[in-house]
């Protein structure tokens, strides 16, 4: 296949955009942007889990002392009842010895229930001021999620406007050339990844080998316009030097 030097300058141009493009995409598939945002939402949903838990705990702790007040007034009214029947003096020695009996199984397990309220009372304190704590954090982390998000959203932005402008490049570069050439670099980038590179002294600018002294008389001996390919990786080889986008 015969192509004018330009022609290989632009399929060069052609080749350091898809490189640009394809660089641009690994970026966007692997953002440290991104990837810091998603370790927010995870530390923002740790945070979240963390004070709803608690949230849960205390409500169990409040149904827990509304029973221990329920019991402890139940017990209350069934002393003042009995003291009551005591001070009237209208039972008889019997009544008076189980009545007296009853109160003391009264106070104690009045002291009983006031004991394990005092101590569900006191977990409770614990667990609001732990809450307390993590609803600060739950706003730190929303804070740091904010961040995170405006970074990745700003990187995002920044790759879709590389994108757009090279792809539009692209297809620039692609409108000058040679349907013939372009079929057989697109044939060789879908094989390997590159369809075009430098030939940078003897060595092939795509799979990076060095050619041995028989190839490289070959293609040293092609014409200028001859289209010649790597013999290792079948990259179309481009033999000049000083182009710049």
């Amino acid at each position: 296949m015969k192509a004018d030097v330009t022609q290989q300058r632009s399929l060069l141009e052609l080749a350091e955009l898809d490189a640009e493009l394809s660089r641009t995409e690994h970026r966007a598939a692997n953002m440290p942007e991104q990837q810091a945002y998603e370790q927010a939402q995870s530390d923002h949903r740790a945070a979240g889990d963390q004070l709803a838990a608690l949230t849960l705990a205390i409500e169990d702790l409040d149904a827990q002392v509304a029973r221990f007040e329920s019991e402890i007034d139940g017990v209350r009214q069934r002393e003042d009842r009995d003291r009551g029947l005591l001070d009237s003096g209208t039972v008889n020695p019997k009544q008076l010895e189980e009545l007296s009996h009853e109160l003391e199984t009264l106070e104690r397990r009045q002291a009983s229930l006031e004991d394990s309220l005092l101590e569900v009372m006191e977990r409770r304190e614990q667990l609001v001021a732990e809450q307390s704590e993590a609803s600060a954090k739950v706003e730190a982390r929303q804070h740091d999620l904010a961040t995170a998000k405006a970074g990745r959203d700003a990187a995002t932005e920044e790759i879709d406007a590389v994108r757009t402008q090279r792809t539009a490049h692209r297809g620039e570069v692609l409108a000058g050339l040679d349907s013939a050439l372009v079929q057989l670099y697109e044939r060789q980038r879908a094989s390997s990844g590159v369809g075009a590179a430098r030939l940078q002294g003897s060595r092939c600018g795509a799979c990076r080998i060095e050619i041995d002294r028989g190839e490289m008389a070959r293609i040293s001996a092609a014409a200028e316009d001859e289209v010649v390919r790597c013999p290792e990786c079948g990259a179309i080889l481009l033999r000049f030097t000083g182009f710049s986008r």
